[in-house]
């Protein structure tokens, strides 16, 4: 946990400066000549240090300021960049098709694909910590390496879940005909492609997964129908034909091995 709480920082890190970056009046505030003329006292906390190899390296109050900062994008960076969103569309629609509109209950659907979602990412997350953000807290890489190196697993593992033809899509949308060798599909093509291939393959799992439960309906329904019972709310009597089936068949077991075997587990 404590890993994935150092990645989450760097993750927020990298956003945030990239941010701070583009905004003229923070380069003012960061650039040292203009903060020494704009500050008389010599207050530089926020400070950007040019190396003798061309790099930037950012004082410490201005990385936990970014950090700060940023901290909203972790619910974005979560859903859209991770597993977590085919494991909560998956569970929502099991929810849906077994009949049950509040059990289980949203938080412990969240709480669930949270926890799933580490799960699955955990060797992703192993290769930025291990590659990246160890020797960069050990002063043995720069920021900007580190950022260069962690990125690469991520990508990896949403270009690995990320169809052909939804990233054709978004690249002929965002007027890109090719990615030369070497260099990388930028993050704003690549996202977006990844969730829509992540909605996808959700939705598929869902049809298969309602499936069964149909049937159950169709059946029942029928048998109501051929005894006259026309004022029995089918769903009353096939919710716990349903339910038995799924506890029968070790449903959840079986919901969270394939979802961990769809993402090559």
């Amino acid at each position: 946990m404590t890993r994935f709480v150092q990645l989450i920082c760097t993750l927020l890190l990298v956003v945030s400066t990239s941010v701070l970056a583009q905004d003229p009046a923070v380069t003012a505030l960061v650039d040292p000549a203009a903060a020494v003329q704009n500050n008389p006292a010599g207050l530089t906390a926020f400070t950007v240090t040019t190396n003798p190899d061309g790099s930037q390296s950012y004082s410490v109050t201005l990385q936990v300021l970014a950090i700060m900062t940023a901290l909203g994008f972790i619910p974005a960076i979560l859903m859209l960049m991770t597993s977590f969103t085919r494991v909560v569309v998956v569970l929502s629609i099991l929810r849906q098709a077994t009949g049950l509109q509040q059990t289980p209950s949203n938080q412990i659907i969240i709480g669930l694909a949270l926890f799933m979602t580490l799960f699955i990412m955990r060797p992703v997350f192993d290769q930025v910590y291990t590659q990246a953000v160890e020797p960069y807290l050990n002063e043995q890489m720069l920021f900007q390496d580190a950022v260069a190196v962690g990125r690469v697993p991520m990508e990896e593992f949403m270009l690995a879940q990320t169809r052909t033809t939804d990233l054709e899509a978004f690249m002929e949308i965002a007027g890109i005909d090719a990615v030369p060798a070497g260099e990388r599909i930028p993050l704003t093509v690549l996202v977006p492609a990844f969730v829509t291939s992540e909605l996808k393959t959700a939705f598929q799992i869902g049809f298969m997964l309602f499936i069964p439960f149909l049937i159950i309906d169709l059946v029942v329904a029928s048998v109501l129908m051929a005894m006259g019972m026309m004022m029995l709310s089918p769903m009353i009597v096939s919710l716990p034909f349903k339910l038995m089936l799924f506890v029968l068949v070790d449903g959840w077991n079986l919901v969270m091995g394939t979802l961990a075997t769809s993402f090559g587990l």
